[in-house]
């Protein structure tokens, strides 16, 4: 379903994402609202040269009818990868469940859920691969 170059460069872009987050959770530690994250993310993205799409409004097929705006979408990298910012004190199981969802109706790969509010960003990083 998905070719290795498309899985290959999805891996790559997670790498170069999650240097991205890092440096933003460096900067200003845990305890802020998500939207300060996801204005301090995009800012990194973008002077890292990746483009991106925050706040998309995906639509959604059921049955007959089409959803316009079925769900939305924190930030969409280089339309391969979905990054979904959360400031929580623990990700659940929900969270991973959602991105999962998100991953296969928008029928993309791979997915970052990325936790502001752990201690060390590394362990608030979680990757998840859909097909």
């Amino acid at each position: 379903m998905f070719s290795e170059e498309y899985k290959n460069d999805s891996n790559r872009l997670s790498k170069l994402i999650i240097g991205c987050a890092i440096e933003v959770h460096k900067t200003l530690g845990p305890g802020l609202l998500e939207s300060t994250y996801e204005k301090c993310l995009c800012y990194e993205l973008s002077t890292n040269h990746l483009h991106f799409e925050k706040q998309l409004n995906m639509p959604v097929k059921y049955k007959e009818i089409l959803i316009e705006s079925g769900f939305r979408l924190d930030i969409l990298i280089e339309d391969k990868v979905i990054t979904e910012l959360k400031s929580v004190e623990t990700l659940l199981s929900v969270h991973k469940a959602q991105l999962k969802t998100y991953l296969k109706l928008s029928n993309h790969w791979l997915g970052l859920l990325l936790n502001y509010n752990s201690a060390v960003m590394k362990n608030g990083t979680e990757r998840i691969v859909w097909g």
